[in-house]
């Protein structure tokens, strides 16, 4: 749903909101449902941290435009919620943006009901697939930073995409 928002006259007099806010509005419509405005906003978490580290904006911007792409049903609204919120808190973290994007990229299709564990990951070759197992095992605290990445990451996201792209509804692009 599009919503707009009316620029108050007096400066200050409105909450603003920001990139990866999460928000409780509340709308109202003048045009039978057509035309949506936005009347009151309640911020309930900020996702500030990931504005320092460029990688992580990126990352951050990938997945939500993955999920908007892909409007879950109303019954995973919860579930996608989680999700987000824990990526988007890893996104401020200290955890490698490449990682999180990984392992939300997979939850993501795996809650969707894809059967990633049992057609895609016995697909990857034996090097591959032990290192997805140990990523994808491992809390983040417990994996490389970016500066000492694993080199595999980036070949597993493209494999993943890969197969997101040829196996799935999901739109990446």
């Amino acid at each position: 749903m599009t919503a707009f928002v009316r620029v108050p006259k007096k400066a200050g007099s409105r909450v603003a909101l920001d990139l990866f806010d999460e928000a409780a509005l509340h709308l109202e419509s003048s045009s039978q449902g057509r035309t949506w405005f936005v009347r009151e906003a309640r911020i309930l978490s900020r996702a500030s941290a990931i504005g320092r580290s460029y990688e992580a904006l990126v990352a951050a911007s990938s997945l939500a435009a993955v999920i908007a792409r892909n409007p879950p049903a109303p019954e995973s609204y919860p579930q996608v919620g989680a999700l987000l919120r824990a990526a988007l808190a890893a996104f401020g973290g200290d955890a490698d943006p490449d990682v999180v994007l990984f392992k939300s990229l997979y939850r993501f299709a795996r809650d969707e009901g894809y059967p990633l564990a049992e057609e895609w990951l016995p697909s990857l070759p034996a090097d591959l697939r032990g290192a997805a197992e140990h990523l994808l095992r491992s809390p983040l605290a417990e994996l490389p930073r970016a500066a000492e990445r694993l080199p595999s990451t980036v070949a597993l996201q493209r494999r993943l995409e890969d197969y997101i792209r040829g196996h799935t509804d999901i739109l990446l692009d």
